[in-house]
């Protein structure tokens, strides 16, 4: 597992010294966990020493996803090869099949970033209604919820679990926690499109060509699963209660637009709201403030978060704009964010 494979042209593993950590991403056949691994091979300070799949053994990730240029062969996970060859662990399993998985990493030693939701939610029942069972709920107390912007950067030095957030709910925490935080926040309406990478890279049915081109669809009105997500976040800022939240499918494949529309407990000029957030955000590497609405291409595979925040002509709603790539800042690049913190390296590095 982990050996190199004879392909054309491939990229070599650049590392700059002794690496800060020998990573394993278990789960890398898939569009997240590619990303991830493709971001840890160009990494200055982390080795990358094992990609698995459960679906895709023996097959190198550069054949199965040419673009990542990561000449490993995957192969299946092997616990005790894991605790001889690597200090850290990517797990981009799907919602279910992760927690066993990296309750069986911890117990190696590995310190985990987890890129499913199984580690998200600190309610067992609510994991419970959206999820089902949780096989490994001893875990969740220690888990940290890794929105790096959002979150104790000491607790996330500390941790040796991290939650990697979900795509939406990293959009729309970012764009509505200034208001939050200030205690301005009231009824929220969350409208958000997100490209098909976000279905998986098999997808489903609904997800074919001729449903997806040249269409626009919302779907999960009834209730989507970061609903709860995006409420409990904004809960832990001091803003209790629930939010409208309806996802749309649009037809690129990647990047993700969120559109908030926040009544305020008092109004704001646009002066003051601009304010508000360039000081929340001021130093924050990967959160750029603009003066215009922003689009999806323009944060295509960087880790950017885009926020532009106005005012309604009466000052007594904010219309909060955020654009991100839901498989970096969304996914894998949050990860590689994530797991720069946890082993105290500047966390813009192998982003920038």
């Amino acid at each position: 597992m982990g050996e190199p494979v004879e392909i054309a042209s491939p990229e070599a593993q650049r590392l700059e010294g002794e690496p800060a950590a020998r990573v394993i991403v278990a789960g890398a056949s898939g569009l997240a966990g590619a990303l991830a691994a493709r971001l840890v091979w160009q990494h200055p300070r982390l080795e990358l020493s094992a990609v698995t799949s459960r679906s895709e053994p023996g097959v190198a990730l550069c054949e199965l996803h040419p673009r990542i240029r990561v000449p490993l062969e995957l192969g299946e996970l092997d616990l005790d090869a894991a605790a001889e060859t690597a200090d850290t662990a990517i797990v981009a399993y799907p919602h279910g099949a992760a927690a066993g998985t990296v309750a069986a990493l911890r117990g190696a030693g590995l310190r985990v970033v987890d890129l499913s939701a199984d580690f998200r939610l600190a309610s067992l029942e609510t994991y419970g209604h959206w999820y089902g069972e949780h096989t490994a709920p001893e875990l969740l107390d220690g888990a940290v919820y890794g929105l790096p912007e959002l979150a104790d950067h000491m607790a996330l030095a500390g941790a040796g679990l991290i939650a990697n957030p979900g795509c939406y709910p990293t959009a729309a925490l970012l764009a509505l926690a200034p208001l939050a935080e200030a205690g301005l926040a009231g009824d929220v309406v969350i409208d958000a499109k997100s490209g098909v990478s976000g279905a998986g890279r098999g997808g489903a049915e609904p997800l074919s060509f001729l449903n997806v081109t040249e269409n626009l669809t919302p779907y999960a009105i009834g209730g989507h699963r970061h609903e709860p997500e995006i409420a409990q976040g904004l809960e832990r800022m001091g803003r209790p209660g629930g939010v409208t939240f309806v996802p749309h499918l649009v037809p690129v494949d990647q990047g993700l637009l969120a559109s908030c529309y926040v009544a305020l407990a008092e109004p704001l000029a646009a002066a003051e709201l601009g304010e508000l957030y360039r000081a929340r955000y001021a130093g924050e590497p990967f959160v750029e403030m603009l003066e215009r609405p922003p689009s999806i291409r323009e944060v295509r595979e960087t880790n950017l978060c885009r926020i532009h925040a106005v005012p309604s002509a009466d000052g007594r709603r904010a219309i909060v704009f955020a654009a991100i790539d839901n498989l970096w800042k969304g996914a894998a690049g949050q990860a590689i964010q994530n797991l720069n913190l946890m082993l105290g390296l500047a966390e813009t590095d192998g982003l920038t």
